[in-house]
């Protein structure tokens, strides 16, 4: 009996029902298949938790595990994240500062209908606030309905109807909408001349929810419930600065490209309109993911740069010529093909991307 052993094995056996034998078999037996199983999937569960800052919970991580090619059942996802004291987070009812204006308010054309066929179709905003030890900041945001990305967002530390300009104003710049609706409480930056000056002048439809009620505005309201809930709460921001690049972080670096939606059938804003792009316009989709990336690599002829203004440009490299839009085509004497000297003729180099 070792010291820190406070009954004889054969004393807790017969107390148990059990054979010393058997005891002492089940102790020298290595770990089941399954149970190694079960340690290597708690680590990367584990991991995939840290990577969303401990937000997601047993759902989000399944579908991470599935996209990752990992076969798991929800319900051992959800056992091992128990077992190991994991757990994502749950959100509440988030308070907005809105000071309305119901003089020049225009209709409601959403009707609590937030459904869109595509993106740019229909967009949500508000405004909400970001607590800091030097002071509140204020964020405006502009979602598109279709996937629930941030298409615009701006902070400042007052509420004037220049916050929500900028938001807008991004959203244009980035998307460039042709007859998209733009819904939003009746808040004085939305009802305010200069914010409907700018919707006229850039074919926006302006839309407005009932005074008071939050369904009415429900998509840009849960995306304040998710940002208090994923980050607010669970941090404290010292300087303005520091609540600025946190909000940055979470906005671009994690939830338009990373978290995942159960609206989205899982997916992140990013990979839905991606996905979306891939099934209504094959062409775009490989024009976007695989031509921009390869004529960035090219020397010399094509500027394809992947801002918004170089359309132009990749139309012209699409247009162009099959031997025009190789990778390491023929550059005078440095050329990435070989010439037949013996007949004059080009040949190929079978390592050359077409």
């Amino acid at each position: 009996m070792s010291e820190n052993q406070a009954y004889p094995v054969a004393t807790l056996c017969r107390v148990l029902g059990v054979s010393s034998s058997g005891y002492y078999a089940w102790s020298k037996r290595s770990p089941s298949r399954r149970a190694r199983d079960d340690a290597v999937l708690i680590e990367r569960i584990g991991a995939i938790h840290a990577a969303s800052k401990g937000t997601y919970g047993a759902p989000r991580i399944h579908a991470e595990l599935r996209a990752t090619g990992r076969a798991v059942g929800k319900k051992r996802v959800a056992r091992l994240m128990r077992h190991t004291d994991l757990a994502g987070v749950s959100r509440r009812r988030f308070v907005t500062t809105t000071v309305r204006n119901g003089d020049q308010r225009a209709p409601d054309l959403v009707d609590r209908d937030f459904t869109a066929e595509g993106p740019n179709l229909l967009w949500v905003a508000d405004i909400t606030f970001v607590p800091t030890w030097t002071g509140f900041l204020y964020l405006a945001v502009t979602l598109d309905a279709f996937s629930r990305r941030v298409v615009g967002w701006a902070m400042a530390t007052t509420l004037h109807s220049q916050l929500v300009l900028d938001a807008l104003n991004m959203a244009l710049a980035t998307r460039r909408p042709k007859d998209v609706i733009h819904h939003s409480d009746q808040g004085s930056q939305y009802t305010s001349i200069a914010f409907g000056k700018r919707c006229r002048d850039t074919g926006v439809r302006p839309s407005m929810g009932s005074v008071g009620d939050a369904y009415d505005n429900a998509m840009a309201e849960s995306f304040f419930a998710t940002l208090e809930c994923e980050l607010l709460d669970r941090r404290t921001f010292k300087t303005q600065a520091e609540a600025r690049m946190a909000v940055f972080e979470f906005i671009e670096g994690f939830y338009n490209p990373r978290r995942r939606h159960s609206s989205l059938g899982y997916l992140s804003p990013v990979d839905y309109e991606r996905h979306h792009t891939r099934q209504a316009d094959p062409g775009a989709y490989h024009a976007a993911v695989v031509l921009r990336p390869l004529l960035k690599m090219r020397p010399g002829n094509v500027t394809a740069n992947t801002d918004a203004g170089t359309t132009a440009d990749l139309d012209q490299a699409l247009r162009a010529p099959a031997c025009q839009t190789r990778v390491g085509r023929d550059q005078g004497t440095g050329s990435a093909r070989g010439t037949n000297k013996g007949t004059g003729q080009d040949k190929e180099d079978p390592h050359q991307i077409t």
